[in-house]
């Protein structure tokens, strides 16, 4: 006898917030206008307030005396997005999870087509950024930036993935069970296997505040999710100094030929001091990416979390 399809109604939706006053009610009203229609048994929308200090704490709690869908946690601190976005995840109750950020960059429009999808059978439905209005330079930065995820890992990311994406319960259940304390959840989901659909979409741009990322925080991100997903740039560190250890028995060999046979005097101290500088920059390199993983280790060993909720008036413990 075949087993009845499990009927999937019911939706979390997560908004990892920081200093976002000016969008949340906002927020909120697209979302109770977009999602409403769709005819599900239940609906929660979860704010996660990563330490913010302005007033987003206090309109989501008037949010929430209004609304008994309305559920938040509110960190310590600022522990960042991926582990607000964690903690969402991690609290999110119902059969179907969409996170999305506070910004109201990620269309909400696009919700509808994302549980069509899911009740269609997709697990997970993420989406892929397309705009060619970005300044060249976050946009090339961007390419730069997943070509080389793509070329040192086993995992393959597709040009413009966001974290705006819809994850069945049991993808939730699954994501549950890593423990990593240095996160990227971008890199994650598609390891963990499942079907997966993509939608494309187009940015809207952020009604109020400004970005949260800066530069150094986009190198952060990017040095985080290449050296979480994969161990290869270690191994340029032995392809380095096989390398330059061939060219320096070379170069040895020459100055002795030079020396046992030739008349010209061999290059004296530019050449070895530019040798060296060369050498000990990509030794610093070097060492400095080993010092990335070493850091990770350290960080993983102590067993701290990844975020510390000071209040929260979500369901679940």
């Amino acid at each position: 006898m075949k087993k009845k399809p499990l009927i999937k109604n019911t939706l979390s939706v997560v908004i990892p917030t920081f200093n976002e006053e000016g969008n949340i009610n906002l927020m909120y009203s697209k979302l109770n206008e977009t999602i409403s229609p769709l005819s599900l048994d239940e609906v929660e929308f979860i704010f996660v307030d990563d330490g913010s200090h302005d007033r987003s704490l206090e309109l989501i709690k008037n949010l929430a005396k209004e609304d008994s869908r309305v559920k938040y946690l509110s960190f310590s601190r600022n522990f960042g997005h991926q582990p607000a976005l964690k903690a969402g995840l991690d609290h999110a109750r119902l059969d179907g999870v969409i996170s999305l950020d506070a910004d109201l960059q990620h269309p909400v429009e696009l919700i509808p087509e994302m549980v069509k999808h899911w009740k269609n059978g997709a697990d997970i439905v993420y989406t892929k950024r397309k705009d060619s209005s970005l300044p060249w330079f976050k946009r090339t930065s961007s390419k730069l930036f997943y070509r080389m995820v793509n070329a040192l890992s086993q995992i393959k990311l597709e040009d413009g993935v966001a974290d705006f994406r819809l994850l069945d319960r049991k993808v939730i259940q699954a994501l549950r069970n890593y423990k990593e304390s240095n996160l990227f959840i971008r890199g994650i989901i598609p390891s963990l296997g499942f079907n997966q659909e993509a939608i494309d979409y187009v940015p809207n741009e952020r009604f109020a505040g400004e970005t949260k990322y800066s530069f150094s925080k986009m190198i952060r991100f990017a040095l985080t999710g290449i050296t979480s997903l994969s161990a290869k740039p270690l191994y340029f560190s032995i392809y380095f100094g096989v390398f330059f250890a061939l060219l320096a028995f070379i170069y040895g060999l020459y100055a002795i030929y030079v020396f046992a046979f030739g008349n010209e005097a061999i290059p004296g101290w530019t050449s070895i001091i530019a040798s060296i500088l060369l050498i000990g920059g990509i030794q610093l390199i070097m060492i400095g990416i080993i010092g990335i993983y070493l850091g990770k280790v350290f960080a993983q060993s102590k067993g701290r979390p990844n975020y510390i909720i000071s209040e929260k008036n979500t369901n679940n413990d």
